[in-house]
């Protein structure tokens, strides 16, 4: 709300049993796992709050970068 971003939580119906592939689960799980790859993400080091956003900041604008220029 703040930044401007809209929510969306996608849920699973109350009907359905097993597996079943959920829409647009996969663009979360392999922006996590980017995200994982970033050794200052995996703890939390920083003693300020500003500086934790900042660097998650970083990281995301990497992997957008990989995704828009693949080396």
């Amino acid at each position: 709300e703040n930044l401007g971003y809209d929510l969306e939580i996608i849920k699973r119906s109350d009907d359905t049993k097993g597996f079943k592939i959920l829409p647009r689960r996969w663009v979360v799980e392999r922006t996590f796992g980017g995200l994982n790859r970033f050794r200052r993400l995996s703890k939390d080091f920083e003693n300020l709050l500003m500086i934790s956003e900042n660097v998650m900041y970083i990281g995301m604008i990497s992997i957008l970068l990989h995704r828009l220029l693949p080396a």
